[in-house]
């Protein structure tokens, strides 16, 4: 299986604590306030040796849960339409027909990682993805191009009164144009693709404004919530400035806000919101030594997956036991309340000792080692009642004995595309090959620089330390 090439890695420094360590590197990676020209230089650089990024028993793990997770999006997916459910009970039988447009990208990318590892065909993959296009373009409602949130599986149809979804568009439009390159071979895939994501109207969703509106609704128009602040809205920009057609304007890049939160010293941009916020634009656009103006974003999301591992151990294990550095993290998931919406730091949402595992599994391109940790132990020392044939259940409190019946299809997602990421690159890769994706990110100023790493952590099996 192809790998990525060997990069620059990390500067280790003898003596140093991994909390000074990470200080250090908050300002000099994310370079919040001195901006990226302030970055500390990496070019003289010499080989000191090379460690192995993930043990055997890694590769082992993250090969069931990629194979689990893909079954997911081969299995609960409409056989007429492909549209993905957007959850499912993964103990019984389940007739739900709720389908959500981004487990549907999650799963257009799920086919092609399939496909790459031998678990269906060319064939099979292909037939599905063209089954799934054919179905978008062809009978799926849509406003300006845009796709509506919530959907019936099995005719397309808007469930919920739902909006038509910015964000929830873009994640299906990182599927369809994975695809796109995955399969470049087979010349209807590539037209539907760009039918789908030509159509989309991206000027209609900013023609008064440079912040974004969540969504539309034909009800009430434009929601009020904007896509204001550092989010997953990074997908969504990049891919609007980079269409060729109806097009953001690069200006819109700038618009919204990059905020400094710090926690205990170490300084990052933040929001009060759940992990995911940075994972999702991350599974795709590989933003890998890389900068604009006001930060790294990859190793801004070092340094924030880590704040949140270091928050679950010290601020919330006094009173939820169960966090520590073999089990942490918290995102949206389910709860034995319901779904909640939560994460930290600051402390959002009621969080009661819940574990949710695509908080790390979605992070393991970010701290490879310390999701590891807690990936391995959750699989083997927590009992069937945190595993299903989808991968891991949505979540579980061991503290009050409750494990989830559920898995949910972008939490699936976001830990299988992660898994495939840090074992090969092969999202990223596949991905950046689209030239909307290259001009988004030209456009809104982000360019190639020589970063520091500091961290354990390549996309390829093995990790190249280097030392000025």
């Amino acid at each position: 299986m192809k790998q990525n090439p060997l990069i620059p890695s990390c500067l280790r420094q003898v003596g140093l604590s991994r909390r000074e360590l990470l200080k250090r590197f908050a300002v000099a990676g994310a370079c919040l306030s001195l901006g990226p020209l302030a970055c500390p230089s990496t070019s003289a650089r010499a080989l000191a040796g090379q460690s192995k990024l993930l043990s055997d028993q890694d590769e082992l793990l993250l090969e069931e849960i990629e194979h689990a997770g893909f079954l997911y999006f081969w299995e609960q997916a409409s056989a007429d339409t492909g549209l993905v459910l957007d959850r499912c009970n993964a103990r019984a039988p389940d007739k739900r027909v709720l389908g959500n447009i981004s487990a549907t990208g999650f799963g257009l990318t799920a086919i092609c990682i399939g496909e790459q590892r031998g678990y269906v065909s060319y064939s099979q993959a292909r037939d599905r993805v063209l089954k799934t296009l054919r179905f978008l373009w062809t009978k799926m409602p849509t406003h300006r191009g845009f796709f509506y949130h919530w959907t019936n599986i099995n005719t397309g149809a808007r469930l919920w009164d739902s909006e038509v979804s910015s964000v929830d568009t873009a994640i299906l439009l990182c599927g369809v144009l994975t695809c796109r390159q995955h399969f470049a071979r087979t010349p209807e895939i590539a037209d539907l693709a760009e039918r789908i994501y030509n159509r989309i109207n991206w000027s209609w969703l900013s023609e008064d404004t440079l912040i974004l509106p969540g969504g539309w609704t034909p009800e009430t128009g434009f929601l009020q919530y904007r896509w204001d602040n550092y989010s997953e809205l990074m997908m969504i920009y990049l891919l609007g400035i980079g269409a060729s057609r109806h097009s953001l304007s690069p200006g819109t890049w700038d618009a919204w806000r990059r905020v400094t939160f710090d926690y205990d010293g170490i300084r990052y941009v933040g929001s009060y919101a759940p992990l995911f916020v940075n994972q999702y634009p991350q599974a795709w656009f590989d933003f890998r030594n890389r900068h604009d103006k006001y930060a790294d974003y990859f190793q801004n999301s070092i340094v924030a997956t880590d704040v949140h591992r270091l928050f679950c151990i010290n601020d919330l294990s006094p009173q939820f036991p169960d966090y520590s550095n073999d089990l942490w993290g918290i995102t949206a998931s389910d709860s034995v309340h319901g779904y909640e919406v939560w994460g930290g730091p600051p402390k959002t949402g009621p969080i009661d000792g819940t574990v949710v595992p695509c908080a790390t599994g979605g992070s393991l391109v970010f701290q490879t080692q310390a999701c590891m940790r807690v990936l391995q132990n959750i699989r083997f020392n927590y009992g069937a009642g945190t595993w299903s044939q989808y991968g891991f259940v949505d979540a579980f409190n061991p503290l009050i004995n409750w494990y989830d019946t559920d898995v949910i299809g972008i939490d699936v997602g976001i830990t299988l595309l992660m898994a495939e990421n840090v074992r090969t690159g092969f999202v990223w890769e596949t991905f950046m090959k689209n030239p909307e994706a290259q001009r988004g990110m030209q456009l809104a100023g982000l360019e190639h620089y020589e970063a520091p790493l500091p961290q354990e952590y390549l996309p390829s099996r093995r990790l190249q330390i280097q030392i000025e």
